[in-house]
C-alpha cells in the first residue's frame, strides 16, 4: 500500500500575496481558488511536476502563525538552471551551496548536497536540492 504526502498547509498574512508569490515568481500551477465566504477561502497550489500541493487559506485550514513552517524541500534535476530561474522571477534566493560531501561527484558534483534557500513573503522557509537521478 502506498502512503503519499499529496498536501501541505503554508500558513500566510495575506493570501492574495501568497498566490502571486507562488503562482507567479515560483511558478505554481494554481489548482483552485475556492472562496466558501467571507471567512473561508482555500488556495491549492502544486510545483511543476509535484505529487504534492501546498494550501494557503484562512477559515477551513489549520492555523499556525504566518511563517512558522520551515524545511520545506522542493528536488529539482538541475539546481543551477533553478537558481536562475528563482532569480529571474525576483525570489530572493541563497548562492548555491554545498552541503555534505557528495560520495559520487560524476555526473554532477551538486547532486544531493547542492541546496538553495529562499524564503516566502510571510518567512516559511524553503530549500531547493538538486538530485539528478529523478529526471523525467
Amino acid at each position: 500500500m502506498n502512503w503519499t504526502l499529496e498536501v501541505v498547509v503554508v500558513p500566510v498574512t495575506d493570501i492574495d500575496r501568497a498566490k502571486t508569490f507562488y503562482a507567479d515568481q515560483l511558478g505554481f500551477t494554481v489548482d483552485h481558488d475556492t472562496r466558501i465566504s467571507e471567512d473561508v477561502r482555500l488556495v491549492q497550489l502544486t510545483p511543476p511536476g509535484s505529487g504534492c500541493s501546498i494550501v494557503i487559506g484562512k477559515g477551513a485550514v489549520p492555523e499556525m502563525p504566518p511563517g512558522s513552517l520551515k524545511g520545506l524541500q522542493l528536488v529539482v534535476p538541475d539546481l543551477r538552471e533553478a537558481h536562475a530561474r528563482l532569480v529571474a522571477r525576483g525570489v530572493p534566493v541563497s548562492e548555491i551551496q554545498v552541503v555534505g560531501r557528495n560520495p559520487r561527484p560524476v555526473p554532477d558534483p551538486l547532486d544531493n548536497v547542492g541546496f538553495v534557500f529562499f524564503t516566502d513573503p510571510d518567512g516559511n522557509g524553503w530549500a531547493v536540492q538538486q538530485i539528478s537521478s529523478r529526471r523525467g
